[in-house]
């Protein structure tokens, strides 16, 4: 499906049936940026969820005044009383929406200006999609948003798909508020792709579009700090894994085969990893006196 030309469609220039949820947390330094490319949206949103999860910091202060700095309304700061994570405050901000799209965004990322414009497009032209996401890059905040690599086509990912590999980054989703399923409050760690398994494995219709339409602004696995959370998420993966081997939505079979992809997709990280150390070590020793 082709969605450039519909995303030019005159009908899609009012603002979208969308709520952005975005959690909250000590982000005062961030928030600014992820809000300003939801303000810099071809299309824009109908609002702007801000859920505080209960940072105890200036945080909250920072929200108030962004929303102060929008048309009234526009912007919803909800405050949570105790820290439940990302996956509450999702939730919270999902529960509460008024539109009839969710779509997600972490406070220190940021979108590319088309985006709610071709999502909405692509969800024009297949109304039976209930996710749609989209590519998203890593990126410094002082570049420029990535730029469009015509022509933007949408494709319907199943299942199994989703399985193999987690394609919907949660900042890239759009999906329909009227879902039954939610975030599980219990996973703080790979929490979005067991609710995507859930989505589709319910018979859903999910989708991506080819283009990068986001960007995180953090380093990648494996720099200084990190590999600690590398090991959490892949702790977390198996644990969500056994979860939806428990639920029926996957059976033991795809649970050994996983595993197994995991097992590779972690070595070759590793190896990857190592090789750089060493070009890195290389340079430093042929520029040392």
């Amino acid at each position: 499906m082709n969605v450039d030309d519909l995303g030019k469609d005159p009908n899609l220039q009012a603002a979208a049936p969308v709520s952005v949820v975005i959690p909250c947390f000590r982000c005062a330094d961030t928030i600014g940026d992820a809000v300003a490319s939801v303000a810099a949206q071809t299309l824009l949103p109908a609002e702007i969820l801000l859920v505080d999860d209960c940072s105890g910091d200036g945080t909250v202060d920072a929200l108030r005044a962004l929303a102060a700095d929008h048309p009234p309304g526009w912007i919803k700061v909800i405050e949570l009383a105790t820290n439940g994570g990302p996956s509450a405050a999702r939730n919270t901000g999902w529960n509460r929406a008024g539109q009839e799209y969710i779509a997600f965004l972490d406070a220190d990322d940021t979108w590319a200006p088309r985006k709610l414009e071709l999502q909405m497009a692509a969800l024009r032209a297949d109304p039976d999609i209930a996710l749609i996401a989209h590519r998203m890059d890593v990126r410094a905040r002082n570049l420029p948003p990535p730029t469009l690599q015509l022509p933007a086509r949408t494709s319907i990912i199943g299942r199994r798909q989703v399985l193999l590999y987690n394609p919907f980054p949660t900042a890239s989703v759009v999906l329909r508020r009227d879902l039954p399923q939610r975030f599980d409050e219990n996973f703080r760690r790979v929490e979005d792709f067991l609710l995507w398994v859930q989505i589709s494995g319910a018979g859903h219709r999910c989708a991506k579009i080819n283009q990068t339409l986001a960007s995180w602004h953090k380093p990648n696995y494996g720099a200084g700090g990190l590999s600690g959370d590398m090991q959490a998420m892949r702790k977390a993966g198996r644990k969500v894994r056994k979860e939806l081997v428990r639920q029926g939505l996957m059976t033991r079979p795809e649970y050994y085969f996983t595993r197994v992809l995991s097992i590779f997709r972690r070595t070759h990280h590793n190896l990857v990893l190592w090789i750089r150390r060493l070009r890195s070590n290389g340079a430093r020793s042929r520029v040392s006196p």
